[in-house]
Formats: C-alpha cells, sequence, structure tokens
C-alpha cells in the first residue's frame, strides 16, 4: 500500500519560515525512481504546483513560486522537503504532495495545513 505522509504545517506570522515533509512508503519501484511534486491549494481556489523534485535531482519551480520555496529530497530516507521562507498570507491553504512515475502512476498524499497570519 502506497502512503505518503506530508507533516511541517502549522500557523506561521507573515514573513517567517517552514519546511514540510513528505515521507512515502509502499513505491513499489522505489522512491529514487518517482518524480514528487508539492502543490497547494488555497481556500476557494484550484490546486496548484508549488515545485517538482525529479528523479534524477532536478528540481523545477513555476515562475510564480521561485524565490522562496526550495524543494529537496533525501532518497535515503524516502523523504522531500519543502523550505518556504519570507511566507504571506497568500500563502496560506493545505499543501499536498504527491509521486509520479510512468510506469506506476500518480499517488497523493492527505495534505498539511499551512496558515500564515498577518
Amino acid at each position: 500500500q502506497v502512503r505518503l505522509v506530508e507533516s511541517g504545517g502549522g500557523l506561521v506570522q507573515q514573513g517567517g519560515s517552514l519546511r514540510l515533509s513528505c515521507v512515502a512508503s509502499g513505491l513499489s519501484l522505489g522512491f529514487s525512481t518517482y518524480t514528487i511534486d508539492w502543490y497547494r491549494q488555497a481556500p476557494g481556489k484550484q490546486r496548484e504546483l508549488v515545485a517538482e523534485a525529479s528523479s534524477t535531482m532536478t528540481t523545477t519551480y513555476p515562475d510564480s513560486m521561485k524565490g522562496r520555496f526550495t524543494i529537496s529530497r533525501d532518497n535515503a530516507k524516502n523523504t522531500v522537503y519543502l523550505d518556504m521562507d519570507d511566507l504571506d498570507p497568500e500563502d496560506t491553504g493545505i499543501y499536498f504532495c504527491n509521486s509520479r512515475n510512468v510506469y506506476d502512476g500518480t499517488y497523493w498524499g492527505q495534505g498539511t495545513q499551512v496558515t500564515v497570519s498577518s
């Protein structure tokens, strides 16, 4: 059974930082072969991509996310991190991770809530 478990969310003041973690288990092809993405969904809005860490250790960010978010992965721990700096109330939402592999499909975690107060 595949499980992706996000953690590290919480309440933080504007300008603060958080580190989110996504721990995966049960991926049949081995964690290192999967691309791991972080998405977020703000209240009343669509889910949007925040960052991507590929199986080749390449990281990608949408233009709107560049500068304050850093994704990294530790394959030995089956974990991907999202470091978020200089947080703004607009960053409030549920943050999800997913794993993707063309030979195995896509799996999602349940999400972790991030709330940024002004």
